[in-house]
């Protein structure tokens, strides 16, 4: 897994995505919900394996910033108070490269759970 930083990591439409620019030439574009949801805190993941939880509700999540995590990660505050999770720059590469399946996951999860994406 690449664990190398963005060259940029910036804000577009208003906090709505996040786009991340490598110097190999990768680009990702993330929605804020997908970060979201995706969050790597223990407040989602949990402390183990099958406490994992899926997050509904977050359609109109914005990210309201970002703050550097020594040289490997970037901790993202998002408009719903959330900022626990550590983003390493491997997880977010992963998360650029996976992230169809990944959303794809995410709403089947949803849809066995009877959850929304809406508030």
């Amino acid at each position: 897994m690449n664990s190398q930083p963005p060259e940029e990591l910036r804000l577009k439409e208003k906090g709505a995505t996040l786009v991340l620019s490598y110097a190999d030439g990768e680009r990702h574009v993330l929605s804020a919900e997908q970060l979201r949801v995706e969050s790597p805190s223990a407040e989602v993941r949990g402390h183990g394996p099958g406490q994992e939880i899926t997050v509904p509700g977050k359609r109109s999540v914005t990210i309201s910033g970002l703050e550097p995590v020594g040289h490997y990660a970037v901790r993202i505050k998002f408009s719903d108070g959330h900022s626990t999770g550590l983003y390493t720059w491997a997880f977010l590469r992963e998360l650029g490269r996976d992230q169809a399946g990944r959303w794809q996951t995410y709403l089947d999860k949803l849809t066995a759970q009877g959850l929304s994406r809406d508030d």
